[in-house]
């Protein structure tokens, strides 16, 4: 069965830093595209940030570009979302997603996924 856990969230002030990790367990997931997305309170899930399983090539969302960095190891199965100058529209609940197929795009990303249960950011003003 696979699981995600995400770690790292926390309470940050405008500019600050905070890194996301993600642990997948299940499978050995070398072969797969994973990445976060976030949702705020009253508002749809949205893309933040993916990385693809070969390469590895990189996408962002326009918002986060040039603040926030995904990596990945596949030796831990473990996926990472470095979050720089922080702002209060970043305050969210951030989700860890895995690609259910292997060989997958960047670009679906989240169509067909499992879900981790989410860490709260909170960036105060």
């Amino acid at each position: 069965q696979v699981q995600l856990v995400e770690s790292g969230g926390g309470l940050v002030q405008t500019g600050g830093s905070l890194r996301l990790s993600c642990a997948a367990s299940g499978r050995t997931f070398s072969t797969y595209s994973m990445g976060w997305f976030r949702q705020a309170p009253g508002k749809d899930r949205e893309f933040v940030a993916a990385i693809s399983w070969r390469g590895p090539s990189t996408r962002y969302a326009d918002s986060v570009k040039g603040r926030f960095t995904i990596s990945r190891d596949n030796a831990k199965n473990t996926v990472y979302l470095q979050m720089n100058s922080l702002k209060p529209d970043d305050t969210a609940v951030y989700y860890c997603t895995v690609d259910t197929k292997p060989y997958g795009s960047i670009w679906d990303l989240g169509a067909n996924s499992y879900w981790g249960q989410g860490t709260q950011v909170t960036v105060s003003s």
